[in-house]
């Protein structure tokens, strides 16, 4: 109860009318630190971690891995994916400070495309074509 009464008397404090050049204003409100603020060190750990994965999918076709590991600010990994065509794409890539990203990117296997079947060409009887009647203009102007 103490808090709302504390608030209570703040606010209308903080609201209240003050004169400038004639013309009422309320006082803006302004806060000021009384300390300046600490900073807190949160410890840093070191960065390091390695995971891989793969999905094997008869049902859609979707066949992927990847592995990747870091030790410090030094990357390195590889994924591969089989493509529609059939072939499998493998990338292997690496990242650090000092040289950048780098990806070195190969692909293996044969593309099969598979051939899609024709229906036969149904024999028709030839389809008689008719020149169109022509048309005879007439102008109610060249009526006398």
């Amino acid at each position: 109860m103490l808090i709302f009464v504390l608030l209570a008397c703040i606010s209308s404090a903080l609201a209240a009318p003050i004169e400038y050049n004639a013309v009422y204003a309320h006082a803006p409100i302004v806060l000021h630190a009384v300390h300046a603020p600490v900073a807190i060190a949160e410890p840093v750990s070191y960065p390091q971690y390695a995971f891989n994965y793969g999905v094997k999918d008869p049902h859609t076709g979707d066949i992927k891995t990847q592995q990747e590991e870091r030790d410090g600010d030094v990357v390195k990994g590889s994924y591969s994916l089989v493509e529609p065509d059939g072939t499998t794409r493998t990338v292997h890539y690496s990242a650090d400070d000092h040289n950048g990203f780098n990806a070195v990117v190969q692909k293996s296997g044969h593309a099969v495309h598979p051939q899609v079947a024709t229906a036969p060409v149904a024999q028709y009887a030839p389809v008689a074509h008719y020149a169109p009647a022509r048309a005879i203009a007439i102008s109610p102007y060249s009526l006398h």
